[in-house]
């Protein structure tokens, strides 16, 4: 198994760092649990730990390495495992804000070509918690798709009802599933092509796992049966890449309780496609779509053209979103302050 297989791409071949560490190989991250890393490279899977320079010289959590980066990696012990000392630049990438209260970023996957944003018909459809999916794919330049899953637990009307929902959300590509009567996986296998790098989002319940083990065509991983009301239950713990039989590479990835919107109010308005078609032809280009005279988009919802639940939900997290990018900001300049701080502690130190 060569890199480009495993999606080393002529991209990452030009951003690739010029200088390497010596005795290093590429090799790709499919797996992070905790502090706890594994490796694919050309002969298999290898666990892996982080150099102390690479910890050290880390300003944020995001810098280091997540599930989909390449990385260079010095093996030892007669390959069987191996030290990360480099992250390459990253193409594409998922994060969300990180649980709590905190300001934190939190790195989902990176070097990601489609999202495939699931949601379950039945159970766990829930078009504000799309939205921000949705918003968390624009802000990390990835393709999304949504799979709504467990079809098979709605009626005709009622599937005809939600798919009309998300097609009012998104222009995203649609494909309806259940893995039960095997009705989408046609569709949704090909979507997944050779070489790309396609992540699993959603929350707890939804059908990702048994999505999984049915592109994998066995039950490689847990699952567990639905509850009485239709509703799944927690299956995946941690972060994994996952290569299919096609040549496409599918990241499993546990469900999110919360989902912070970190990027900046740009990506809540592509996640929003409406608003930006009407905000062109707004009065004032900065229009912020609150109390400005001549706005396009409160004249749409005063007209009808737009629901005003849609531009509530809007607004809520263009809010969010600015106020969260300027927490980040913040801890960021704080965070290089302190560590100017401790460098130069210890170079007093050393002298």
């Amino acid at each position: 198994m060569i890199p480009e297989r495993l999606g080393f791409d002529p991209w990452f071949a030009a951003h690739a760092p010029e200088s390497q560490p010596e005795g290093c190989a590429i090799a790709r991250v499919c797996a992070v649990d905790r502090s706890s890393y594994c490796l694919r490279n050309e002969s298999g899977d290898v666990p892996a730990e982080l150099s102390g320079k690479l910890l050290y010289q880390s300003e944020r959590t995001t810098d280091l390495p997540s599930v989909g980066d390449w990385v260079a990696a010095q093996y030892y012990d007669q390959g069987r495992a191996a030290i990360i000392h480099q992250v390459f630049p990253r193409k594409t990438f998922l994060r969300r804000r990180a649980a709590g209260g905190r300001a934190n970023e939190q790195m989902i996957a990176a070097n990601v070509d489609m999202a495939f944003i699931v949601q379950s018909g039945h159970f766990d459809f829930n078009p504000n918690r799309l939205e921000r999916y949705l918003i968390m794919a624009a802000d990390g330049q990835v393709e999304p798709i949504v799979l709504l899953t467990k079809t098979d637990l709605l009626t005709e009307e009622e599937l005809e009802h939600r798919l009309a929902i998300i097609a009012s959300v998104t222009t995203a590509r649609i494909i309806a599933l259940s893995s039960v009567t095997g009705a989408g996986l046609g569709e949704l296998r090909g979507a997944l092509a050779p070489g790309k790098t396609c992540c699993l989002l959603g929350s707890s319940g939804v059908g990702k796992t048994t999505l999984v083990n049915r592109l994998m065509g066995l039950d490689a991983y847990a699952t567990r049966a639905v509850s009485a009301t239709g509703e799944g239950t927690h299956t995946t713990t941690r972060r994994q890449l996952i290569l299919l039989e096609s040549g496409a590479m599918l990241i499993d990835t546990p469900g999110m309780r919360e989902l912070g919107i970190l990027g900046a109010g740009d990506c809540v308005d592509m996640g929003f496609g409406e608003m930006a078609a009407l905000a062109s032809d707004c009065r004032y280009a900065d229009c912020t779509h609150r109390h400005e005279p001549g706005c396009a988009v409160r004249a749409a919802i005063e007209r009808g053209d737009l629901e005003e639940e849609r531009y509530a939900s809007y607004l809520k997290l263009k809010k969010e979103a600015e106020f969260n990018e300027m927490s980040s900001l913040d801890k960021r300049k704080k965070d290089k302050a302190f560590g100017r701080l401790v460098k130069s502690v210890k170079k007093g130190m050393k002298g």
